[in-house]
């Protein structure tokens, strides 16, 4: 037999496994969507759930870390006003608070 031939019969064969590559990617995404992308949304929905119940009164945390408690709620605005210190009051956009205050921190 000579080289030609030999080449000529590897490339004959077929490769295998073309299905089994599809399986495997279907399967890492499978897993892939049961660790990482379904835990992120359920706990998406959970803040903006949270952000929903905001009532005057509650004490929040923002994303740039200012501890408050809401004052007023402005929805034509989406934004909420948050006293800081006594007399001192911002307002944030509702959708920067992220969490409730632990009661050991204030």
């Amino acid at each position: 037999m000579t080289t030609l031939n030999v080449v000529f019969l590897a490339a004959q064969q077929p490769a295998g496994g073309g299905l089994s590559f599809f399986v495997m990617m279907a399967l890492i995404f499978v897993i892939m969507w049961f660790f990482m992308i379904r835990p992120q949304q359920k706990k998406q929905k959970e803040i903006q759930k949270f952000r929903n119940a905001i009532s005057v009164g509650t004490e929040v945390v923002t994303a740039g870390g200012i501890y408050g408690t809401v004052r007023s709620i402005k929805d034509e605005k989406n934004a909420l006003e948050i006293e800081v210190a006594n007399g001192v009051k911002i307002v944030v956009d509702r959708n920067s608070v992220y969490a409730t205050v632990p009661t050991d921190v204030r």
